[in-house]
């Protein structure tokens, strides 16, 4: 099953939900807002994909965070704040068994439509 982790009112995390249901694969939503973001979870995105590619620089969240927060930041220090903002998280984080994917782009919806097709979906 899919996991989409994001927010509900953000409009990327909204348009791999409209395709995922589109394409009527077995998903579910898990608003990091809402829902948290657990440190095994994040443990495993950090290992597939590293901090860098999770922590969202652009974000209001970034920009609301004091410049001590935001200096120097190393795989600890980013984890730690991951888990402190969970909106901070890029989005959407979209898991399918090994699959861990940041973003929706065509890259991303080409690696998980073959993700599906491989297991048995189209």
């Amino acid at each position: 099953m899919i996991t989409l982790f994001g927010l509900k009112n953000c409009d990327s995390c909204r348009k791999a939900a409209a395709y995922v249901k589109a394409h009527d694969w077995p998903h579910r939503f898990h608003d990091l807002r809402d829902d948290g973001l657990s440190a095994a979870v994040l443990d495993r995105w950090i290992r597939s994909l590293g901090w860098e590619l999770l922590v969202n620089r652009r974000s209001t969240t970034w920009r609301n965070l004091p410049d001590a927060a935001k200096d120097g930041l190393d795989s600890v220090s980013a984890k730690q704040l991951l888990l402190d903002h969970p909106t901070l998280v890029k989005r959407p984080v979209i898991t399918l068994g090994d699959l861990v994917v940041v973003g929706f782009a065509e890259p991303q919806q080409a690696a998980l439509a073959d993700a599906m097709a491989s297991n048995g979906q189209r």
